[in-house]
């Protein structure tokens, strides 16, 4: 038996691809196995029994596992091959006789960077170095059997061409290792690069002549955290710090001192929206801006006002920046998001005229001028960071969104969302990003112009960009698709991008797209193949490179091909989504008839209450809208008349995707199921992500095809092509039913599917078994009926 008493054969006995489940199978799909390196069925079958016996192997985790772990277990854990033997060209650190040397009197900064250093050699490669903090290292260069940490003013004639705070120098002779940063926080990324270079080796080895300097690309790397709104622990920014981010947002819309006065006192839309956030504990944030300093690792929070234009909201205003500046001195800087910094009425100005919009970005402008003049006559080094997102970012609006960097008060930094709005062509209609995506590289259009503005105003540019995770699949831990996500780096590189803010509620969690970027974030870095090469030995075994690195371009074309983009049902919650038939019986109490508007006070569909109502696809069982093909437009920001259809070119496209996710993931079980013993738990999890992926396609198609054919079947009066349809819904369903087991089983192994802070768990184990009872009685009961009344 397996967890939550489903047998072997419940799982895998009907379904010939696996965990990878389908919509529709791989050969209906018309996949060569050849292509991938299977020569026959029976070897394909036998390698997808294999890696479900791997999976099935994996211990069970109950709901919030991982959030214990990561906020509980070590940071550091065993990495060395102890068959990997050191070459010609390499220096090693035995596992005893060496020193780890750092000036007395450093800060906490480098204290913790050098215990965990420490740490790490004896954790991860049992190797034991002594600590000795020195009142001096002038005397560096003579140094020998020693690690030497330290900055630039600290090492005399080392780190001569370190430029700015973040920068460092590495020098490795077969006796000694220097690391030199430009300042503390330089010598902490160092030593952390240092453990990232020897665990891609998988042992204490480097280069014995390496000499390298680099550079930061960015002013500040900042990030939300995946585990919840105010969910900081120091294991948690550790990891962080290792990943290479120096700064954390904090308190989504929330003053950090506990101000609450526009949700408590507007009537504005928003503000009722804000009403409902959690509120802020101030001890929270100063007891976080503590823990984080400690890490390097600098903290910004928003500020929440509306505007109204009145010189009392402006003095208001006024006192809240000085209260805030003056109780949180070490708060590095503030983002004026428009969700929850607007002026009057909030919204994105869709439909409205040029005329308005200009007005509102002026007095929009005007309030962060407040904010930027308060906060610098206390201190000027405070960044002020405007983020217009709500503004209308689809193509044509380039002119408005230069208008609002153009009004930006001088001291500011424009904060910009990179990809959103993006445009791309399908089947000759132009669609565009509805929301955070990687099918894109980016960057939009909008943000391009605006880019091209904030340079004519010598302004620096800080970016809202996701690259390990995304709003697009943001149930899944992070995105398998690195060459896609390298794509994005170099593009944001090549624009010169100053900042970012990484990640929104998706969230940073440690994964292995998280340790690629890191190395991207300094100059100097390895290729992309060097790199990847490397990942895939460590994760999956050297001899398991080839086919990784083949999976892992298969599952980057295939996100290239999804049409689904933003924080829909497809792409969140889909294998958690029923395929309504019938109207259910209500899960909860319902509020058709009640006198309050049950969109606004009742934030769950009582028909199906696991998640919030936009993440639920329900049909109009009113039979008047086909929702299925309603989504297909939403999803894809493509404009067009009713009667073109947007539905086949929108599961076309996904098709595509499934396909090469399949090809893909052949490639990718195999690599699992042949790796060492010792990396295949790990190896396995890998897959398992990935398949879920793909599984969240699949359902996203059978989901918007089977409501498609459910509206075909009420209209259709003819004998036949009625049990037709019924025949094609029966298989959509059956289809369905094991994918949702092998969901079910994927969930129980990784407490981290379904899991999205912004909603908490978008699904659950819980809620995939009541799926399955729903699409039980359908397939055994309601489908049934229907074909022997012979109408619907």
């Amino acid at each position: 038996m397996t967890s939550k008493g489903f047998t072997r054969r419940d799982f895998l006995g009907r379904t010939t691809a696996g965990l990878a489940g389908a919509a529709v199978s791989p050969a209906i799909l018309g996949f060569d196995r050849q292509s991938a390196g299977e020569t026959t069925g029976n070897q394909f079958q036998r390698s997808v029994s294999d890696f479900n016996t791997e999976v099935e192997r994996l211990p069970a985790e109950e709901l919030y596992d991982y959030h214990k772990r990561l906020s509980a277990g070590p940071v550091h854990v065993w990495r060395r091959d102890l068959e990997t033997q050191r070459e010609k060209s390499e220096m090693s650190v035995p596992d005893k006789g060496w020193t780890i040397t750092w000036a007395t009197g450093s800060s906490v900064i480098m204290e913790n960077a050098v215990r965990d250093f420490c740490d790490y050699l004896d954790k991860s490669h049992r190797v034991q170095v002594e600590r000795e903090a020195k009142d001096s290292l002038r005397d560096w260069k003579r140094y020998r059997r020693r690690i030497v940490a330290g900055t630039k003013e600290q090492l005399p004639g080392c780190g001569k061409t370190l430029k700015k705070t973040k920068d460092y120098e590495i020098q490795v002779t077969p006796d000694s290792i220097v690391v030199c940063g430009y300042d503390e926080r330089g010598t902490m990324f160092g030593l952390y690069n240092l453990e990232a270079r020897m665990n891609l080796r998988e042992a204490p080895f480097l280069p014995k002549d390496l000499k390298v300097v680099r550079h930061s690309l960015y002013n500040t790397r900042m990030v939300l955290s995946w585990m919840g709104w105010m969910e900081w622990p120091d294991q948690l920014l550790s990891h962080l710090a290792h990943d290479g981010f120096d700064g954390i947002f904090a308190g989504v819309y929330t003053n950090p001192n506990g101000d609450r006065t526009t949700a408590e006192t507007s009537t504005d839309f928003y503000a009722r929206l804000m009403y409902g956030v959690r509120k802020q504990d101030p001890e929270k944030i100063k007891d976080l801006i503590k823990r984080a300093s400690g890490f390097g690792i600098k903290v910004y929070t928003p500020i929440i006002w509306q505007y109204l234009g009145t010189k009392e909201s402006e003095e208001e205003l006024r006192k809240l920046v000085r209260d805030i500046v003056t109780e949180f001195p070490d708060i590095r800087g503030y983002v004026l998001l428009t969700e929850g910094f607007w002026y009057k009425k909030w919204g994105g100005g869709h439909g409205a005229s040029k005329e308005y919009l200009q007005e509102w970005a002026r007095n929009w402008s005007y309030a962060a001028g407040i904010v930027e003049e308060e906060c610098h006559k206390i201190n000027p080094d405070i960044e002020i960071l405007p983020w217009e997102y709500n503004i209308d970012f689809r193509p044509q609006n380039t002119e408005i969104k230069r208008y609002f960097i153009q009004q930006l008060p001088e001291n500011t930094t424009p904060m910009l969302t990179w990809e959103n709005g993006k445009s791309f062509e399908i089947d000759g209609m132009q669609g565009y990003l509805r929301d955070y995506s990687l099918n894109q590289i980016g960057p939009a259009e909008v943000t391009d112009a605006q880019i091209d503005e904030a340079r004519k105003r010598s302004m620096n540019v800080f970016s809202k960009v996701d690259t390990f995770a995304s709003w697009q699949y943001g149930t899944i831990p992070y995105l398998p698709c690195p060459y896609q996500w390298y794509d994005r780096y170099s593009a944001l590189e090549k624009y010169g991008i100053s900042g970012t803010l990484e990640s929104w509620s998706s969230g940073y969690k440690p994964n292995f797209i998280s340790q690629l970027r890191a190395w991207t974030c300094w100059t100097d870095y390895p290729s992309r193949d060097e790199l990847l090469k490397q990942i895939a030995s460590v994760i999956f075994g050297k001899n398991q490179q080839e086919q990784v690195l083949k999976a892992w371009e298969h599952f980057s074309q295939a996100i290239r091909f999804v049409p689904d983009t933003g924080p829909n049902m497809g792409t969140n919650n889909a294998v958690g989504n029923p395929l309504f038939f019938q109207v259910p019986p209500a899960r909860t109490g319902t509020f058709d008839y009640s006198w309050g508007d049950p969109s606004w006070r009742v934030p769950f569909n009582p028909y199906w209450p696991f998640t919030v109502s936009r993440m639920v696809f329900f049909p109009d069982f009113s039979n008047r809208i086909n929702k299925a093909e309603q989504y297909a437009r939403s999803a894809t920001g493509i404009v067009a008349g009713k009667e073109t259809k947007i539905l086949p070119v929108f599961l076309k496209y996904l098709k595509k995707a499934i396909d090469e996710m399949e090809k893909g993931l052949i490639l990718y079980r195999a690599a699992a199921v042949n790796s060492p013993e010792r990396k295949r738990e790990e190896a396995v999890r890998e897959v398992v992500v990935a398949e879920q992926l793909q599984r969240m396609m699949q359902s996203d198609y059978a989901i918007l095809e089977f409501e498609d054919l459910r509206l075909q079947l009420v209209k259709e009066k003819s004998k036949g092509a009625f049990e037709t349809i019924l025949d094609r819904m029966e298989s959509v369903l059956k289809d369905e039913v094991e994918r949702t087991k092998l969901s079910l089983l994927a969930a129980t192994k990784d407490s981290r599917l379904g899991f999205q802070f912004e909603q908490d768990y978008v699904y659950t184990p819980y809620s995939l078994t009541e799926k399955l009872k729903v699409l039980t009685d359908t397939l055994n009961s309601q489908l049934p009926d229907a074909r022997k009344k012979g109408y619907f």
